[in-house]
């Protein structure tokens, strides 16, 4: 028997080579773990021809470094710590910062813990070709690897580590750079802490570490005027802080330390939520919590707390009985604060005279309210989580100093966000005056509690306001929309043939034909919307973009009639799961994007062009890999039964919606396709019968259209809305069926990770004020019992005199509602998987795989629930299912205001044309809301929401939702303006103080001239 030696490592090397942590379970347990590091002495240094490194390691680093800094004239690197990365990235991001960076494998992992966001942007950065980043893995490395001493807190314990790596990489410079016989010695380079850590840059000095922060490394930078603005105020400690900063009492009071906050949460004393700005009255915020059924209503600066839309904080309710209701006056953040002084504007005059201003917009008669309105009030009194993120912005020409107009020293201006639910921020920076008409990126870095406005920094200039190139860009990144193009490592994930890829020959021996069924006989078209079409979404009662000339056409139909009497129909979807495999960087990043993004003139796709406008595309006679949903169904549209296949179909025709209308409606055509027409738009009426019985809502939702100057312009001329047609409804009812067939097959297979969407019924306090508004002004009820109660007495709201009244309150309605969202199954109770808006018990998405990325996953659970292929072992996963969920339920929010941002600048430019060529544009309106200075309208013929202002006092009756304002005739008695009003308003475009592009602005026409008022 062989002879088995057992050899025991010594306990002083396992110290080095053992780290260990403790961490906290989901259950509140706290756990030791220990995890095993083996350590090497052949990790790289990153630097050019080092000869004391393996000669085949990757390099990335110049051999000299840069010489271009004033104090390191002999060459450097630097090397940041941790909070040189969480303060300060745009400043590493920049394209004129080009030093060779070293990113330590404990800063890393420190920012990963730390920032998600901000990690994130640092993986991103050590894979740039524009700047030459190294990644050294300090923590394997035997001479730099440390362990925790004892009483040592985890970050000293880094910022130790942090110092030994840049002391190794001293020494080992000289190994690289060994001096050659008969030569002089030339001077190295030095490897350069980065810091503003002043404890951190004693300890370096002491150990002589070559150190420096931030602002001083800048400051002797080549170009260092360009990059000073993009330093961050929180970063620096030798920033001095404003005028308007330094010396100055307190406006807000300390938030509470976080352990106070998560444990009065945890207690019930103090509620968690998310930050919502009132976009009427800048002085109100709320914040919904899940104790009230309300939101709770913050009133005042004080109150809010230097609260930030998007803030999840913490709130404390106030006793019930000083509970308030909302303020039924607009308050505008510009006209109240015009004259502030960005340097002075913390005087105490101006404190007094602004405390003042704003105390007397908030001084309304709301205890003149009936108690139905009040709500939960309170006070932020912490923040759980900030939402500071790079805002698109403006410089107020008013806030630069009249003697400092052109010069280029350092001014303090005010930074006014496109965003009327942001505050301005203060901002210094040397180029103000060439800013100034232009779009910029400015972040928040801090908001102290003497300020009355948060500080932040410049990060870069988009261009000309108004230029549709600034615009388009600006709304982007408003909206978080990722807009880089597709890198290489996306695009080697496409079939190598590219726009020559085919369905080849059917043949065993070819992979796509493997368990496919062939339906390429089958009479098969395509319906969808023409260009340039947008949906309303009353909701918000803005416009929704929908796909531009239709080069995305990921569903086709089809319907026959079978030998036993009964329908066949089928919906037929792009494979695109085909093409994107789970885990590739093509996935990914169609995971991050989470949906196709339509601007007016452009979209911004979630996958690559390739796929979406031609592989995937169900284009007419070409052969498609597709996925196949196909019923038997009876005469009355009864499912006999369903079947789901992977299929190869070739589409017999491609036909806008009014096209397939036509062709449904021309009693000389009789062929296939357009009986297959018929009978899927017969099926479709029945099926919808079904639905709204079951309690369906039936909301509002007509069509605009934009005309461009010409086909190749993209200059708007003009808006109007479009009719629907019965083929729009026929290829909605299949679609829905589709999605309901498919969510309960993957449910079913899948019960703890299907991806399904629901929507939740709302609250039933939603609708107290609209309820109360018909009654009132109309005499009507509206019941919120159920789904089906409300959509039977949303068919009774009639006005026998004016039709489309009956539009207008499905229009408030909707906006009374919750928005749908993506889930996991097992994430939530059965019973709230139910989609509220369509009465039905499940619903998934799966009918647009090109554009959601939500479909695409469901495509790959429904190939499993079939057999075709094995799930993804990450489908398995709730946890990454839920998190896939998240980031996708946010890119499709963040799409669509961005969609309805790009419609509504468009919708602008149209009107400015309009009244270029008429002498005013003139539309009829119903008022939809009544403040105590102004009017909520809405013009239904361009889906056009606005308000018209009274500079005059009126009268204002809250309880009765009326207006009354002074006749413009001489003699004539007052007028009174109610919600539900027909109106006429006078629609003109000016400039808008927050975006600087056209901005709509309506004046009443009858029943009286508003501009006299």
């Amino acid at each position: 028997m062989p002879e088995i030696t057992i050899l025991k490592r010594p306990r002083e090397e396992a110290v080095i080579t053992q780290r260990m942590f403790f961490k906290k379970t989901a259950r509140g347990k706290v756990m030791k773990v220990l995890r095993e590091r083996y350590l090497r002495d052949d990790i790289s240094c990153g630097v050019n021809a080092c000869r004391a490194c393996n000669a085949a390691a990757q390099t990335v680093l110049p051999r000299s470094g840069d010489t271009t800094h004033k104090l390191f004239p002999t060459g450097h690197y630097i090397l940041p710590d941790t909070n040189v990365f969480l303060a300060q990235m745009d400043l590493i991001e920049s394209n004129h910062f080009t030093t060779p960076i070293i990113v330590l494998q404990t800063v890393m992992e420190e920012v990963r813990h730390r920032s998600l966001p901000l990690y994130s942007r640092l993986k991103a950065l050590t894979t740039t070709d524009e700047q030459k980043v190294w990644v050294f893995y300090n923590e394997f490395r035997s001479e730099t690897a440390i362990v925790r001493e004892e009483d040592e807190t985890p970050n000293d314990r880094n910022d130790r580590g942090i110092r030994k790596a840049a002391q190794w990489y001293n020494a080992h410079l000289t190994l690289a750079h060994p001096p050659i016989r008969g030569q002089p010695n030339l001077a190295l380079p030095k490897v350069v802490l980065l810091t503003d850590d002043f404890a951190n840059r004693q300890k370096a000095d002491n150990e002589s570490i070559p150190c420096i922060s931030v602002r001083n490394y800048v400051e002797g930078m080549k170009n260092s005027d360009q990059l000073l603005d993009l330093l961050s105020a929180t970063g620096s400690d030798e920033l001095e802080p404003t005028r308007a900063v330094a010396g100055r009492t307190a406006l807000y009071t300390d938030y509470l330390p976080m352990s106070t906050l998560l444990a009065g949460v945890k207690a019930g004393q103090l509620h968690q939520g998310h930050f919502n700005a009132n976009k009427y009255n800048y002085l109100e915020g709320t914040v919904p919590v899940s104790a009230f059924t309300k939101p709770v209503l913050l009133v005042g600066r004080e109150n809010m707390n230097r609260a930030v839309q998007g803030d999840v904080v913490a709130v404390e309710v106030f006793d019930e009985s000083e509970w308030k209701a909302p303020t039924d006056e607009v308050i505008d953040q510009d006209a109240t604060l015009k004259n502030d002084d960005a340097e002075d504007s913390e005087e105490e005059g101006d404190d007094l005279m602004v405390h003042e201003h704003e105390s007397k917009a908030l001084r309304t008669e709301r205890t003149k309210k009936p108690p139905t309105e009040k709500q939960p009030t309170g006070r932020v009194v912490g923040i759980i989580k900030r939402n500071w993120r790079a805002y698109v912005c403006h410089i107020d020409s008013t806030s630069l100093t009249s003697n400092n107009s052109t010069s280029l020293g350092l001014q303090t201006v005010f930074a006014t966000p496109v965003s009327r639910l942001l505050p301005r921020i203060r901002l210094r920076t040397r180029q103000a005056p060439s800013l100034v008409g232009h779009k910029i990126l400015v972040t928040i870095d801090r908001w102290d509690i003497t300020s009355r406005y948060p500080e932040g920094h410049f990060v870069r200039a988009l261009g000309k306001a108004e230029s549709k190139e600034a615009e388009q860009e600006s709304l982007l990144l408003e909206f978080e929309v990722p807009y880089r193009p597709f890198g290489k490592a996306i695009l080697d994930c496409l079939p190598p043939e590219g726009e020559q890829w085919v369905v080849p020959p059917k043949s065993p021996a070819n992979p796509e034909w493997r368990d496919r069924v062939d339906l390429r006989d089958l009479i098969i078209c395509s319906i969808d919307p023409p260009g340039n079409i947008f949906k309303t979404s009353y909701k918000s009662g803005t416009l929704i973009l929908g796909p531009p000339g239709c080069q995305d056409i990921d569903d086709a139909l089809h319907a026959r009639r079978l030998t036993n009497g009964n329908i066949e129909a089928g919906v037929h979807i792009a494979d695109v799961s085909h093409f994107v495999h789970p885990d590739t960087a093509m996935d990914n990043e169609a995971a991050a994007r989470g949906t196709t993004v339509y601007l007016v003139d452009k979209r911004i796709d979630m996958l690559p062009a390739l796929l979406g406008t031609n592989l995937c595309s169900l284009r007419p006679h070409v052969e498609r890999l597709a996925f196949s949903v196909i019923w038997e169904l009876t005469q009355d549209a009864e499912i006999v039964n369903v079947r789901f296949t992977k299929s190869v179909i070739a589409s017999k025709a491609a036909f806008e919606y009014g096209e397939a209308q036509l062709r449904k409606d021309d009693p000389k055509l009789n062929d296939e396709l357009t009986q297959s027409i018929r009978l899927l738009n017969s099926l479709a009426q029945k099926l919808k019968a079904k639905r709204m019985a079951a309690g369906a809502l039936n909301l509002a939702s007509p069509e605009v259209k934009i005309h461009l100057d010409s086909s190749e312009s993209s200059d708007p001329v003009d808006v109007e809305q479009k009719a629907l047609h019965e083929t729009n409804s026929l290829v909605e009812e299949f679609m829905l069926l589709a999605n309901t067939s498919v969510a309960r097959q993957i449910q079913e297979s899948f019960p703890q990770t299907a991806v399904l969407r629901r929507h939740l019924p709302p609250p039933h306090t939603n609708f107290d004020k609209l309820q109360d508004i018909l009654q009132k002004r109309k005499g009507l009820k509206l019941d919120v019992s159920s789904s089906g109660a409300l959509a039977d007495s949303l068919d009774e709201c009639v006005d026998p005199k004016e039709p489309a009244f009956n539009t207008l309150v499905r229009i408030m309605a909707t906006r009374c509602m919750l928005s749908a969202e993506y889930f996991s199954s097992g994430s939530v109770s059965r019973d709230t998987f139910g989609h509220y808006g369509l009465a039905s018990p499940i619903y998934t998405h799966f009918t647009s795989p090109i554009r959601r990325y939500a479909d695409v996953l469901v495509h790959r659970q429904l190939a499993a629930a079939i057999g075709y292929s094995p799930l993804h072992p990450t489908l398995h996963a709730k946890m990454h299912v839920e998190r896939i969920m998240d980031v996708v339920n946010r890119r499709h929010r963040m799409a669509q205001m961005a969609s309805r941002a790009s419609v509504e600048f468009y919708v602008g430019l149209a009107l400015k044309g309009r009244n270029e060529r008429e002498t005013e544009v003139v539309e009829d309106a119903f008022v939809i809301r009544t403040f105590r200075n102004g009017l909520g309208v809405f013009v239904s013929k361009l889906g056009l929401e606005g308000l018209v202002m009274f500079k005059r006092d009126t009268q204002f009756d809250a309880e009765n939702y009326t207006i009354t304002v002074p006749s413009s005739g001489t003699g004539q008695p007052d007028v009174a303006i109610s919600v539900f009003d027909k109106v006429t308003v006078r629609i003109e475009v000016e400039k808008d103080k927050n975006t600087q592009r056209g901005r709509v602005k309506m004046t009443l026409v009858s029943p009286v001239d508003s501009r006299a008022l």
